[in-house]
């Protein structure tokens, strides 16, 4: 992604994340996630609590209230004496986080199969009509239309401790889904591809069969974004 392109996508993201957010607190949060996304705010990095309060216009208030919820997400670790860190990617925890998908999506795909009513076939129906192609310089629009697919899914498991599971590993999941992003060049190949694995989910869903369901599932995690990332993240093998 060349400069130009990547500050634009940088303010994209903000004014997506912004959009419609009606509290101090939501603003914060949206504002620190969308610079931790998008490498404003590196990995590892130390947070200037006052610093960035300022540059938001906030206080310091909503600004811990959004650190506190973003190391819920596992994207800024909290140390001693209220210090806060912006955490480290790595491919150890692209792959951790790639295996536990690679079992819980196919399941949830499976009960959807199994429990979906036809309401959730229209927001599938819905969610699948709004999807557009990923690329590189993808905005947040594109990538929660992406996401709410994938929860319409989730949603028609009926399992709600399964939701709220892959709910959190979706968050987790991010900043390793724009990793994947970045270091894959656009094909219309594998745009046609991803529309074609989408569509096979839905209809797979909607015929009740839960072993095409799963497989396609399956399939899908497994030329995934985040899939892509561990090998973007893998050091050269020392010979």
């Amino acid at each position: 992604m060349d400069t130009g392109t990547h500050h634009r996508t940088v303010g994209a993201w903000a004014m997506s994340l912004t959009a419609g957010v009606f509290t101090k607190n939501d603003y914060a949060y949206a504002e620190v996630r969308s610079r931790i996304l998008t490498g404003e705010l590196e990995p590892g990095s130390v947070i200037s609590q006052a610093r960035l309060a300022d540059e938001l216009g906030v206080s310091t208030t909503p600004l811990r209230e959004a650190i506190r919820r973003l190391a819920a997400e596992g994207m800024i670790l909290l140390e001693a004496h209220r210090d806060a860190r912006v955490t480290t990617v790595s491919a150890h925890e692209a792959k951790h986080l790639y295996e536990v998908r690679e079992s819980v999506d196919p399941l949830a795909a499976r009960l959807a199969a199994e429990r979906r009513t036809d309401e959730d076939i229209s927001h599938m129906s819905r969610a699948l009509d709004a999807l557009t192609p990923l690329r590189g310089a993808a905005t947040l629009d594109s990538l929660m239309a992406h996401r709410e697919f994938h929860r319409s899914i989730y949603r028609a498991s009926g399992n709600p401790i399964l939701i709220d599971m892959l709910e959190k590993l979706w968050d987790k999941a991010d900043r390793y889904r724009l990793i994947g992003l970045r270091t894959t060049s656009d094909s219309a190949d594998d745009n046609a591809r991803v529309s074609a694995e989408h569509q096979a989910l839905l209809d797979a869903v909607k015929a009740q069969d839960a072993d095409r369901a799963q497989q396609t599932m399956r399939d899908h995690i497994t030329h995934s974004l985040g899939r892509r990332a561990i090998t973007a993240l893998e050091e050269p093998a020392v010979s």
